[in-house]
């Protein structure tokens, strides 16, 4: 299979390809066209008819095709590099580049359907009630009989996507129903979704001109952040920091997502045992919504004893195991990398490594590796592994008292605060550290997607502006709420 460079609608078959091979078997899976960062800036010199063709749609059929591509997706049989792909095909195409469980690709498949399905509602929830023929004219009335405008800021949104989870293609579905195309650069392992999603938009009559796929190295992706006005990037703390003040670039980074317990519910933390364990553990720990690390002021190593005889005998299986759970690091020698890391930090003095008995966690293969499930106890947020995040399912759990909590948390994309202390729930509430705030007993990486994540897309698109439109009297339509200022 050749997966080419999709070019605003056009395919483009370079000379210069990557083999995709199989994680496990080094077998040839696909061939990637590789594009250079000057093919880029020149087709993005035309990113407004990406723009332009989908304004030509009414926005509600838009949503429409959205919704038909969502279960062309997820169930039907698409195009993809010239052959017919079915969702079995596609599964096992991905899971053989990026060494997650066939299972797990399934149910990835599953959220990106939910999302494009429910397309309608995540929009009514994201713009608050209005009217999406707004975003097309750039002005109209509210329902309440204010006008408002929305300028939009870039025609295409620029994204340069990972390769170590497919749910986090779920954060850009809703561009193209807001009438912005799409520029992508695909990641090195997983083109899988991308170039699966743009097929089966297209079939569903989405313009093929609103989306590009422009897969390649990293000038790929530098030229997709200087020429979009609008961008998207997923990456590490070193890239958050990288981008962090510029505001057409919105930086998805490393979550740090943590379970809080209250004083008040920390007796009875076995209840919320479960709920720890899906957030550590579910999509083998890999996205940014899993929880890496549980606070609480008492009964920590009760905890931590009771995760890791939950996690810790969690093994390596097949990825076409339907019990698999664990994902392989693709990339060679990463696993032993991030294994000696761990090591180091288990060193340091207050820490436990909790799933020791349960077998050594790194498993080496010829071509790949794998992290089993670890726990470590923390007597204090003092060491440096309190504060680490790995991808796989790892959790610390930290002795805090909670009136300390806040300040020792850090920056924290996913909360889930078992408390209901209202004193403390509303400083949770208040805490600018804190992104997604789950009040109660639910998993971290239980996401309610009509609700923002890390930020609202409408916002970062476009902007909110005064425009007023003169009556047939020469004064504003809107004079009675207009008051005059010299």
């Amino acid at each position: 299979m050749h997966l080419p460079a999709w070019r605003f609608g056009k395919p483009y078959e370079s000379l210069e390809r990557e083999t995709l091979v199989h994680f496990l078997t080094g077998e040839p899976v696909a061939e990637v066209s590789q594009v250079g960062g000057a093919i880029v800036g020149r087709d993005l010199q035309k990113a407004a008819r990406a723009r332009a063709a989908l304004l030509a749609i009414d926005p509600e059929e838009i949503v429409e095709r959205l919704q038909t591509a969502g279960n062309l997706y997820a169930n039907g049989t698409v195009e993809v590099g010239g052959e017919p792909q079915s969702p079995e095909r596609f599964v096992a195409c991905q899971s053989a580049t990026t060494g997650l469980p066939e299972s797990l690709c399934r149910a990835n498949m599953q959220k990106n359907m939910f999302v494009l399905s429910n397309m309608d509602r995540i929009l009514d929830a994201l713009s608050r009630g209005l009217d999406t023929r707004i975003l097309w004219r750039g002005y109209g009335d509210e329902q309440r009989g204010v006008t408002v405008s929305y300028q939009a800021q870039a025609p295409v949104l620029g994204l340069v996507l990972p390769s170590n989870s497919p749910g986090v293609h779920t954060l850009w579905l809703p561009v193209i129903a807001l009438g912005v195309g799409l520029v992508m650069k695909p990641g090195s392992q997983e083109p899988w979704t991308p170039y699966r999603m743009a097929a089966a938009m297209i079939e569903a009559g989405i313009p093929p001109e609103a989306i590009g796929l422009y897969p390649g190295a990293t000038d790929v992706g530098a030229g997709i952040l200087a020429g979009c006005r609008r961008s998207m990037i997923f990456g590490s703390a070193k890239t958050v920091d990288q981008y962090r003040g510029n505001p057409g670039v919105q930086v998805h980074g490393p979550g740090f997502s943590k379970i809080i317990l209250g004083d008040d519910c920390v007796d009875d933390w076995e209840r919320h045992l479960d709920v720890i364990c899906e957030s550590v553990a579910a999509n083998s720990g890999r996205g940014c919504i899993n929880a890496s690390a549980v606070y609480a002021s008492r009964h920590t190593r009760a905890i931590a004893e009771a995760v890791a005889a939950r996690l810790g005998p969690i093994d390596v299986r097949p990825p076409s195991d339907g019990e698999a759970k664990l994902a392989a690091f693709t990339i060679p020698g990463a696993a032993k990398a991030i294994w000696g890391q761990i090591e180091a930090g288990l060193k340091a003095p207050g820490v436990t490594h909790m799933t020791a008995a349960y077998g050594d966690r790194l498993v080496e293969g010829e071509r790949c590796g794998w992290l089993r499930p670890t726990v470590v106890h923390c007597a204090s947020p003092a060491p440096e592994i309190a504060r680490a995040e790995y991808m796989f399912p790892f959790v610390s759990v930290v002795e805090c008292q909670q009136e300390r909590m806040l300040e020792a948390i850090g920056p924290t994309l996913v909360c889930t605060a078992i408390s209901d202390d209202p004193g403390f729930q509303a400083a949770l509430i208040d805490s600018t550290l804190i992104d997604r705030l789950n009040l109660g007993s639910l998993p971290t990486t239980k996401l309610d997607w009509l609700q923002p994540h890390e930020g609202n897309i409408i916002d970062f698109l476009y902007r909110s502006r005064a425009l007023q439109v003169a009556g047939a009297a020469g004064r504003p339509a809107s004079a009675a709420r207009t008051a005059a200022h010299a």
